[in-house]
């Protein structure tokens, strides 16, 4: 069940609230795992801290589809499709081992968080 918004606050203030808690932990995230120790070989150091980028971008992305409006929504969905896209190709060049295949969401609803139905 939805929670409801506090007096004074719209439906949209609070998708605000929660689309920037969400922004931000994607990206405290992405800078974290962009913090890598250097191993001595060029290419496995670019992809340690490129693939917390794209991912960072993913997460971000998911974010807009939640809570943003329709003029986005194709381009965060593009966002999500091509950094999974380039996360796989730097993960086969150095023979590493592929996350497991997932759909890329075409609506809000197939995020796990529900998105406010007004921005539809």
């Amino acid at each position: 069940m939805a929670k409801a918004a506090p007096a004074g606050s719209s439906p949209q203030h609070s998708d605000e609230t929660r689309f920037l808690a969400e922004n931000n932990a994607a990206m405290d995230k992405m800078m974290a795992g962009m913090h890598a120790k250097p191993s001595g070989d060029i290419d496995q150091d670019f992809t340690a801290m490129m693939i917390p980028h794209h991912q960072g971008a993913i997460d971000m992305a998911q974010a807009e589809l939640r809570y943003g409006h329709e003029q986005l929504r194709r381009i965060a969905q593009e966002i999500i499709v091509e950094q999974q896209q380039e996360i796989t190709a730097m993960r086969l060049a150095l023979g590493q081992p592929l996350p497991p295949p997932a759909a890329a969401p075409d609506q809000p609803s197939d995020l796990a968080v529900p998105a406010n139905p007004q921005n539809r």
